[in-house]
């Protein structure tokens, strides 16, 4: 509206519909982005507030994404309103600046048209967010910040042909699942602690935590019985956790198992030696490694994904493989993976507390 060029993205979602967009901006985005993204992800209002700062007399040049499949969702919601309100204060017109991503005919959708939001683009309903990276929801910020989205899709279509052979043994996912199912003697008795030897890779085991905990994580079975099923996830990055929370995995309760995922690229360019004829990453690689040998020496289960690098090819296949692991397992445990009731019931019970504290007000 009143500035040459957006130069910053602001993305105001919840769940899947900001997870997918942040990982996939921590893994593949850089300096060089013609856009530098930020996100409303709660109704913190302090959160905002921040993110608002860092973005400082630049709301002139932010362009806006509001994904919501009904536009009901309170987070993003709440998030659109005070991104409204800043813009107001700032003097400019907040559909000057704004792009809805929402199903057709939705709340967002109507709002959309009553500002004039810049455009809309159409989201399926059939989508969940911990399932839609691959979609609208995280193509697009995505596309915008300047990564390439067609390699990102090409690697998720790869994996999607080697994860329906129907050879168990030649078929990533379904080995995937079966670890699992092993591991945790189908009950999920074990936890899954996701531990990527890389930077980039830090929001995976967050992603990863959506992913498979909402998917799997159900009361009932599919046969209507109460069975209480899940699997629990957590990690970070390695090297960081070796000095955090793996003393316990080596010598505590053996109550887990482990996903190393390794990425053998260093890094684009020569390393310098940190000690005659070692490198940084050598060290990683070294880490990695022994804490696996540790961990074997104790008795413990591990697994390990190895990627070439972090590129948009390799991360929509390690997106894609998790996907269909999800859902391979769900269908060993005989869970629906693809619905989230208990999400749902704590939806309902925020709204009888909001208003209850409209009536005692």
């Amino acid at each position: 509206e009143k500035a040459q060029r957006f130069r910053k993205l602001l993305v105001i979602g919840i769940g899947g519909s900001a997870l997918g967009p942040q990982l996939l901006a921590s893994a593949l985005g850089s300096d060089a982005d013609p856009l530098e993204p930020f996100y409303f992800d709660n109704t913190d209002p302090d959160g905002m507030d921040r993110v608002l700062a860092r973005i400082g007399d630049h709301l002139s040049e932010t362009l806006v994404l509001v994904i919501s499949k009904s536009g009901t969702t309170k987070e993003t919601k709440n998030g659109m309103i005070e991104a409204a309100a800043a813009f107001e204060r700032a003097g400019l017109r907040f559909g000057h600046h704004a792009v809805a991503v929402t199903g057709e005919g939705s709340e967002l959708y109507r709002h959309a048209k009553r500002e004039r939001f810049l455009t809309t683009f159409p989201m399926w309903d059939w989508i969940g967010g911990r399932t839609s990276v691959t979609s609208v929801v995280g193509l697009l910020p995505a596309a915008l910040q300047g990564i390439d989205v067609d390699a990102f899709l090409a690697g998720a279509r790869d994996m999607d042909a080697v994860t329906r052979v129907h050879d168990p043994v030649r078929n990533p996912a379904a080995m995937l699942a079966a670890m699992w199912h092993y591991a945790g003697g189908g009950k999920g008795k074990k936890s899954m602690v996701v531990l990527p030897y890389k930077d980039r890779l830090e929001l995976f085991s967050r992603y990863l935590q959506q992913l498979v905990m909402e998917s799997l994580g159900k009361e009932r079975d599919i046969d209507g019985n109460v069975v209480h099923q899940g699997l629990t996830v957590y990690g970070n990055k390695g090297s960081t956790d070796q000095h955090a929370y793996v003393q316990q995995l080596r010598d505590g309760p053996n109550d887990f198992f482990v996903t190393f995922i390794e990425v053998l690229a260093d890094r684009k360019g020569a390393s310098i030696d940190v000690e005659e004829g070692i490198t940084s990453g050598d060290y990683l690689l070294g880490f990695l490694l022994g804490t696996r040998e540790a961990l074997y020496e104790s008795g413990r289960d591990s697994m390990t994904i190895t990627l070439r690098e972090v590129s948009p090819r390799s991360l929509g296949a390690l997106i894609a493989l998790y996907e269909r692991a999800v859902g391979l397992y769900a269908s060993l445990i005989r869970v629906n993976a693809y619905h989230q009731p208990g999400v749902e019931a704590g939806k309902k019970a925020a709204g009888a507390v909001l208003s209850l504290q409209r009536k005692v007000v």
